[in-house]
């Protein structure tokens, strides 16, 4: 009776460790028209939120299990999304294409101010920027816009909370497992790297679930100010939707 339960309890400890197991996908990432390897390509595991780039040879290794997602993303090249299949898994000599973008300058349209030359009144007709300014801990830049933010600026969040229909809280509680993603991003080396140079939020919605125009919500919804929707990077905006998020959550607790 000892050996049966003995071998069972041992078979059971084989299974779990079997499923808790994470494989790895390897493979190597080129140019679909050269067939030129393509070097520092950011290679993402939107499932478990880990990163990765390729290497000088474009080969890349990244821990992922059946049916994550991996996220590629080169600049001047399409970001291209796959799911994890027995086959990526299998084989280690996987090679991932991505297109080439064409890029067209767009017309600029420079609008200068109608100056006089009189101190007085140019200094009037010229338009007054009224954000304030903030620092994110941890990023290089001396401050960035923050329009309306300020000490009495929670009380926005707080509304939220009270409010079942507000945006804040309609968003953030259907999407709390999303949102909680954000600890993780902010974590990954690799993440933050990417982010830092991209100014699209492509890699925000894939990893949140949100649309562009619900990020832009967000943030107005948390006082931030259009400058700063505008002009910030990804990683930027990836820390505003954080600080507003970890807010919503000291508070509805």
């Amino acid at each position: 009776m000892k050996k049966i339960i003995i071998f069972i309890t041992l078979t059971i400890s084989t299974l779990t460790f079997s499923q808790d197991q994470t494989d790895t996908v390897k493979g190597n990432v080129q140019s679909e028209t050269s067939k030129s390897i393509l070097q520092n390509v950011h290679v993402l595991n939107l499932t478990k939120v880990k990163g990765t780039i390729t290497n000088n040879n474009g080969q890349f290794e990244i821990q992922a299990k059946l049916n994550d997602t991996l996220y590629f993303s080169y600049i001047g090249y399409k970001s291209l999304k796959i799911v994890v299949t027995n086959d990526l898994i299998k084989f280690d000599d996987n090679t991932i294409e991505l297109t080439e973008l064409a890029f067209a300058l767009e017309e600029i349209i420079i609008k200068p101010y109608q100056l006089t030359g009189y101190l007085e009144i140019d200094v009037k007709n010229a338009p007054v920027n009224t954000s304030t300014r903030y620092k994110i801990i941890g990023l290089p830049n001396l401050g960035y816009e923050a329009g309306r933010r300020s000490r009495s600026g929670i009380s926005k969040v707080i509304g939220a909370i009270f409010n079942p229909a507000d945006f804040l809280n309609n968003l953030f509680k259907k999407r709390s497992r999303k949102m909680d993603k954000l600890r993780l991003m902010r974590e990954d080396e690799e993440i933050k790297n990417l982010l830092s140079i991209k100014f699209d939020r492509e890699v925000l919605v894939q990893l949140l679930g949100v649309d562009r125009a619900d990020i832009d919500e967000i943030l107005r919804n948390c006082n931030f100010s259009d400058t700063f929707i505008q002009q910030a990077n990804d990683l930027q905006i990836l820390e505003a939707i954080s600080e507003c998020y970890d807010e919503y959550k000291l508070l509805e607790f």
